[in-house]
């Protein structure tokens, strides 16, 4: 997705929880705004990526971001409150997310639909955060 001879650098990750959005700024300035669920749904897991078969990832309509942990100089892991917490974002990662979050949403909508699956949690929860 990314020209290979491109090589981002994030500079700034900003969470903003009440909206369930992910901010980031990378190096050439542009600044992108990448929903949790979309995140959650496209994780850079195995669990996620099934070893070259992708599993449709389901009701996360409501996910949002627990913790954010830097992995050197080259990643973010991000814990989601679901638990789920194996997937490296390197920074390339959350770029070719951020650049092409519209057709990649669009795909993803469309998988639901073939499959009949729903972005609806399965259990409405209310959770609150304590700092």
């Amino acid at each position: 997705m990314t020209s290979p001879d491109y090589n981002p650098v994030v500079t700034a990750l900003k969470l903003k929880r009440k909206s369930r959005l992910l901010e980031v700024t990378f190096d050439d300035g542009k600044t992108y705004q990448l929903s949790c669920e979309m995140l959650r749904v496209y994780s850079p897991s195995a669990e996620v990526h099934g070893h070259g078969n992708p599993v449709l990832v389901t009701h996360k309509k409501n996910v949002n971001i627990k913790a954010l942990d830097p992995v050197g100089n080259y990643a973010v892991k991000i814990t989601f409150d679901d638990g789920h917490n194996t997937g490296l974002f390197s920074w390339k990662v959350l770029y070719d997310l951020a650049t092409h979050q519209v057709d990649l949403w669009e795909q993803y909508l469309a998988r639901l639909r073939a499959e009949k699956a729903s972005r609806e949690p399965l259990i409405d929860m209310a959770v609150k955060y304590h700092n």
